[in-house]
């Protein structure tokens, strides 16, 4: 599949959930199962699979439109330090009821949009069962891939290891890349007003890059 074809298929996606705003239109998508959300998070960096991205926070909006157990979504970082680490992203995603899930994902980090070197596009295979969570994705244009492995701890934390080569390592070559550990929950502003809070910690044992993060979502 052709990497123009499926934004040019998202992006009409995407423009007709910005349509999708009357009253009527919500009664008829919460009947059938079909939702649209929105949101921002605010990190205090931009941390991800073990490796920082630009410089100061990152105001990072979404959107997304679900139908049933399939989704399209957009998801964005923008940095405001010195240094930007400017993406917005593309994906589409289909999730079994037995836990299994498939995605595709086209990360841009910015230039000529239909250039041929400022899209990586990704597929991914995720299962989770339980607090038990397993995905391996592998970036086709950057012949990248990276594993990871996790387990929530209910009302306690959530770890994970990942394992990756090319951009993920400092040599290229296939190693422990990500080692996280990170905790949500919601702060009580007022009777009706909830803020989710999230934090944590990252180590790449192979770039020696060590991490701590806060973010607040809304």
């Amino acid at each position: 599949m052709k990497r123009i074809s499926f934004k040019k298929v998202v992006a009409i996606a995407v423009s007709a959930i910005a349509l999708s705003t009357t009253s009527v239109m919500a009664q008829e998508d919460e009947a059938s199962g079909v939702s649209t959300d929105a949101g921002m998070d605010i990190y205090s960096s931009y941390i991800w699979r073990g490796a920082k991205f630009g410089t100061g926070a990152a105001l990072q909006p979404w959107m997304s439109f679900t139908a049933g157990n399939f989704e399209i979504g957009s998801w964005n970082s923008i940095s405001t330090g010195g240094v930007e680490a400017f993406e917005a992203d593309l994906y589409a995603s289909y999730s079994f009821d037995f836990g299994l899930g498939i995605a595709v994902t086209d990360y841009y980090f910015g230039g000529a949009y239909f250039g041929d070197s400022c899209h990586y596009v990704e597929p991914s295979l995720s299962f989770e069962k339980g607090g038990f969570s397993i995905m391996g994705a592998y970036m086709l244009n950057a012949e990248d891939m990276y594993f990871e492995i996790g387990y929530s701890f209910e009302n306690l934390f959530d770890i994970a290891i990942g394992v990756g080569d090319g951009q993920y390592t400092v040599d290229g070559e296939l190693n422990v890349c990500n080692v996280s550990i990170k905790k949500s929950k919601e702060i009580q502003v007022t009777d009706k007003f909830v803020i989710p809070v999230s934090g944590g910690i990252t180590l790449n044992p192979s770039t020696e890059g060590f991490f701590g993060y806060l973010g607040l979502s809304f």
